[in-house]
């Protein structure tokens, strides 16, 4: 872990955070006071896979990848998070080990959280206790879509459905990326450009690919 600088935070840092935008100034001051701020480098871990958690982790800035190594110590991607994101927080609140690893894919921060204060002071206002409950329901959504892309679907649908999915894909993520978090080979993924290209459902351009069906990529997957 590779972590640049560790600071406290003021109560208008966190007054911009949307999952705090209700509570009160007082609130705010109480939660600063167990809460640190964790700039880190590119690259850096910022949790292992059975590690035991000890704070509720906020990614406010940078990109966090969520991967399991198999036994023959290949990534797989379970998702790319983005800010602002809730990280992991079903361990903390099963108070159970960390289910796969986090490394940061571009420098990044994180608010942590004391979770044990934490729970005593908040976790039975409805509207936090709401903000908890949708962000874990997109964990969930984000489990079905890795079991979909890894077990139901072949490399074409998957391509497209991820496309479909995630706009931002062509212009954000490396070729190299694109193809770890659909787990194929770099080479497999582009063998499946060109099919989606023949099938006059992407576009080449000289800085990568253009959807130019979205209904005719949705065909492929649903």
């Amino acid at each position: 872990m590779s972590v640049l600088h560790v600071a406290r935070i003021h109560v208008t840092n966190l007054r911009k955070i949307y999952f705090f935008e209700t509570l009160s100034d007082e609130q705010l001051e109480l939660l600063g006071s167990f809460s640190t701020k964790k700039h880190f480098d590119k690259g850096a871990i910022l949790f292992y896979e059975k590690e035991q958690p000890t704070s509720l982790t906020l990614l406010t800035e940078g990109t966090l990848k969520v991967y399991k190594t198999d036994p023959k110590n290949n990534e797989i991607i379970m998702h790319r998070f983005r800010p602002v994101s809730l990280i992991a927080e079903m361990a903390v609140l099963e108070g159970m080990p960390y289910p796969a690893s986090a490394a940061f894919e571009t420098d990044g921060t994180v608010i942590e959280i004391d979770f044990e204060r934490f729970k005593k002071e908040f976790l039975h206002d409805p509207d936090v206790a709401l903000l908890l409950f949708k962000s874990l329901s997109k964990k969930i959504k984000y489990l079905e879509d890795v079991i979909a892309l890894n077990v139901v679907l072949d490399s074409t649908a998957r391509l497209a459905k991820f496309l479909c999915d995630n706009k931002e894909a062509l212009t954000e993520l490396k070729h190299y990326q694109l193809a770890e978090h659909l787990h194929m080979t770099p080479e497999t993924l582009s063998r499946t450009f060109k099919k989606l290209v023949v099938l006059e459902l992407l576009e080449k351009e000289s800085n990568g690919y253009r959807i130019k069906s979205r209904e005719g990529l949705r065909v492929l997957f649903e």
